[in-house]
């Protein structure tokens, strides 16, 4: 396991796991683990042989939110601003991610921590879990996401009760507005985030990150744009080693093995 800064990494085979690192702080984000996190969320991007990124928290908490006495001073010098080069966590600026993050949450999760969760491709919740997107009694608004993406994943109706107030909910609750994808025991959320990591990491990696593309632009641009793109991202699939492998694993019935080729 390596540090980086305050957030440690770890790398399984194809999976390479990230762990938020504060825990004295609940892992409240200060602008070093914003940097740390952003640092090896690229790294992961830009490494050909990792195929999904675990993100999940040390200690008993997912986290708290931002560290905004920390950070105060510093929104304003652009510390939410990212490079085309570098992946933000939220994904509200910066590259494009175009492979699959898996999150597994804990114990807390408010406002940034949820908003990171957002915008995972997989989220898995422990049941003891306690989030609040809390901007709002705190002066602020959600600038990580979560006016679009906690409305797409709930609907209006149903997250405008919690995005306008701030209340809290539990994992039950957060699983019900379509905000995670499974809720499972305490203390189970890595065991089953890496679970999910190997299926995914064990499938094509050109079509996965031909299908994550596909699905991100429908939510971006509409469903006629990421129809209208559909030929020129599965074309190059069919023409692939990956497909031949595919094929050639069902006809002689064993699990492929691929190489993004």
């Amino acid at each position: 396991m390596t540090q980086i800064g305050q957030v440690t990494t770890e790398t399984r085979d194809h999976i390479f796991c990230i762990g938020l690192d504060r825990a004295a702080k609940r892992n409240a984000f200060d602008s070093h683990m914003i940097l740390s996190l952003s640092q090896a969320l690229t790294h992961y991007e830009r490494d050909p042989e990792l195929r999904c990124a675990v993100i999940f928290a040390h200690g008993e908490h997912f986290s708290a939110g931002l560290d905004l006495l920390e950070l105060q001073d510093k929104i304003s010098t652009g510390i939410f601003q990212f490079s085309a080069e570098q992946i933000n966590p939220w994904g509200t600026s910066g590259l494009q991610r175009s492979k699959p993050v898996v999150v597994a949450v804990q114990g807390t999760c408010y406002t940034a921590g949820i908003e990171l969760m957002l915008n995972a491709d997989v989220a898995i919740a422990s049941d003891d879990c306690n989030f609040s997107q809390m901007e709002v009694l705190r002066g602020i608004m959600p600038f990580g996401g979560a006016t679009v993406r906690f409305v797409q994943a709930a609907g209006w109706q149903k997250a405008m009760p919690y995005l306008l107030t701030g209340k809290n909910f539990d994992a039950q609750t957060a699983w019900s507005l379509n905000l995670v994808s499974e809720v499972v025991a305490k203390g189970q959320q890595l065991q089953r985030a890496l679970q999910i990591a190997a299926e995914i990491s064990h499938a094509a990696p050109l079509a996965v990150r031909a299908l994550l593309h596909s699905a991100q632009q429908a939510l971006a641009q509409g469903p006629d744009a990421a129809y209208a793109a559909l030929d020129q991202s599965i074309l190059p699939l069919f023409q692939s080693q990956d497909a031949q492998e595919g094929v050639m694993a069902m006809l002689e019935k064993r699990a492929p093995l691929f190489q993004g080729r």
